[in-house]
C-alpha cells in the first residue's frame, strides 16, 4: 500500500509510527517529513500547505491513502483537490475545515444547532468589540476568527485585559489575516478535555479522550502555545460524559454542519470545558491533536489505516480502533523562550538513552552534520507509557531527564493531579455508540 502522510510536527510523526507499527510493508512518505520520521518514512520535499505541489506528487504517485495531518492544507482545500484526482485523502474539506478554520463561521453554527457554547458575539470592526466589552464587564475571551497555530486565544480577567485583547488581534493584527474578525465568549471555568471522534458525514465514532496543556508554564500559568503536554485517559471522560458529548455536541454539530452543505469527514476534535452546568464547547478541531496524537496513536489497539478508509467509505460502525488499556503521558520538550522568541541550533543529546517505556516525537529538530539539533519551538514530544496514568508519568518524566538541550524548557506538573486510582479501563471506556 502506497501511504502520504502531509506534515512535517510531531503529531505527523505520531502518525507516520503508528501507520509503520501496523503496516510494516506500506511505502510510506511524508511530506515534509522531518529527522524523526526519516527513519520510518520517505521524505517528500514539499511544504504542507503547498497545495498546488502535493496535488501534483500525488497525481504522479498515485498513492492509495493520503493522511492530512495539520488544519491548514485542508483549509486551503487539498482534500478537494485530490478527490479531484480520484486519490482518497483522509481529512475534511475546505468547506467543512471551515469548523476550525473560522471561529466565527463555526460559533454561528453551532449557536442555531443549540450545541452548548459560552455565550459569544462575532465582531468584524474593533470598535464594536471594544463596545461589547464595555457592555459586558466580566472576565472574557478573545479570539482571532481565523487559524493562529493554536495562539490566537486570549483569556481576560478584567475588561482592560479584553480591551488590550481585541487591539492586539484585531488593531495590531498580532495573528496576521486571522484577527480580520474576532469572536469574543463568555469566560468559562472547569477543567478541559478533548474528545476524539472519526467521523463520516453524520455518522461518527468516539475513539479517545486526552488532556492536554496550552499554557507554557506550571499551574497553568504563561502564554498560550500550541500544547505543552497531554496525557490519556482521563478520570473525568467516563462512558457518561462520552455519551452526553457525542449526543449533545458532536452529533448535531456533524448534523448541523452537513445541512450547511460542508459534510465533515476526518477526525473531529471536540475542545471541551467540564463546567458545572455540563459540558461546553471552546474549540473545534479538525484533525488529531498536537500534543494529543502522541498520547493517543501509542495507546490504542486496531488498525489506524483500515479506521481511515472505513471513514472514507462512510462505514465507522465497522471500526475497532480504540483506547487499549495503558496510559500515556506527553511532555513536550520546548527551546527556552517559547512561544515567545527563542534560539534554534542548540546540540540535543541523550535520546538513545531512553527507557524501553518511552517514546521520542520530534517536532523541530534537525541534522547539521553529525548533530541533532533544535529547530523549532517545540522541539519534541518524549511519551512515557504505563499500567496507570501515574506510572507513565512516571517514565515520561525519567525519559525527559535523560535528554538535553541548552536552554531547555518544559512543564514540571502534566498529570500530576491525576488520580492514581483510576485506571485507564475504568476512566477511559471506550464510548460504542456509532452516531447516525
Amino acid at each position: 500500500m502506497k501511504i502520504l502522510v502531509v506534515g512535517g510536527g510531531g503529531r505527523e510523526h505520531a502518525i507516520c509510527w503508528r501507520v509503520r507499527a501496523d503496516r510494516p510493508d506500506a511505502d510510506l512518505w511524508c511530506a515534509p517529513g522531518n529527522t524523526g520520521i526519516a527513519s520510518i518514512a520517505a521524505a517528500v520535499p514539499l511544504a504542507a500547505d503547498d497545495v498546488r505541489g502535493l496535488t501534483a506528487w500525488a497525481a504522479d504517485n498515485r498513492p492509495d491513502l493520503v493522511i492530512v495531518g495539520p488544519e491548514d492544507p485542508s483549509a486551503q482545500g487539498l482534500v478537494d483537490r485530490l478527490a479531484e484526482l480520484g486519490v482518497r485523502a483522509f481529512g475534511p474539506s475546505a468547506a467543512a475545515a471551515r469548523l476550525e478554520a473560522s471561529k466565527a463561521w463555526a460559533t454561528e453554527l453551532l449557536d442555531r444547532a443549540g450545541v452548548p457554547i459560552p455565550d459569544s458575539a462575532v465582531f468584524e470592526a474593533a470598535r464594536d468589540a471594544h463596545a461589547y466589552v464595555d457592555d459586558c464587564g466580566g472576565p472574557l475571551v478573545v479570539k482571532a476568527d481565523g487559524l493562529a497555530l493554536g495562539k490566537g486565544v486570549l483569556v481576560c480577567s478584567t475588561p482592560a485585559e479584553a480591551h488590550a485583547a481585541v487591539d492586539a488581534v484585531m488593531v495590531e493584527r498580532r495573528f496576521g489575516g486571522a484577527g480580520a474578525s474576532a469572536v469574543i465568549q463568555e469566560r468559562c471555568y472547569g477543567p478541559e478535555l478533548s474528545v476524539f471522534a472519526l467521523c463520516a458525514g453524520a455518522s461518527f465514532k468516539i475513539i479517545g479522550a486526552a488532556r492536554d496543556y496550552k499554557r507554557a508554564h506550571d499551574g497553568d500559568r504563561g502564554p498560550n502555545t500550541g500544547g505543552v503536554g497531554a496525557y490519556t485517559p482521563v478520570a473525568d471522560a467516563g462512558g457518561g460524559l462520552l455519551r452526553e458529548a457525542a449526543s449533545r455536541i458532536i452529533g448535531p454539530t456533524l448534523a448541523a454542519a452537513a445541512d450547511a452543505g460542508a459534510p465533515f469527514t476526518g477526525v473531529l476534535y471536540a475542545g471541551l470545558m467540564l463546567t458545572a452546568d455540563g459540558p461546553v464547547v471552546i474549540e473545534f478541531n479538525v484533525r488529531f491533536g498536537d500534543p494529543e496524537a502522541q498520547v493517543l496513536l501509542p495507546t490504542m489497539r486496531g488498525d489506524l489505516v483500515s479506521a481511515l478508509e472505513a471513514a472514507l467509505d462512510g462505514n465507522v460502525d465497522t471500526v475497532t480502533l480504540e483506547p487499549d488499556g495503558r496510559a500515556g503521558v506527553c511532555v513536550v520538550l520546548a527551546s527556552g523562550g517559547y512561544p515567545g522568541a527563542y534560539t534554534t541550533g542548540r546540540a540535543i543529546q541523550g535520546l538513545d538513552a531512553l527507557p524501553p517505556d518511552a517514546l521520542a516525537f520530534h517536532a523541530g529538530t534537525e541534522r547539521r552534520g553529525q548533530d541533532l539539533v533544535t529547530a523549532g519551538g517545540r522541539v519534541l514530544g518524549i511519551v512515557g507509557r504505563g499500567a496507570d496514568v501515574p506510572a507513565a508519568r512516571a517514565a515520561a518524566y525519567q525519559a525527559v531527564h535523560a535528554v538535553s538541550f541548552q536552554g531547555a524548557q518544559w512543564r514540571r506538573d502534566i498529570a500530576k493531579l491525576e488520580r492514581a486510582a483510576v485506571t485507564p479501563a475504568a476512566a477511559n471506556q471506550p464510548c460504542n455508540e456509532v452516531s447516525p
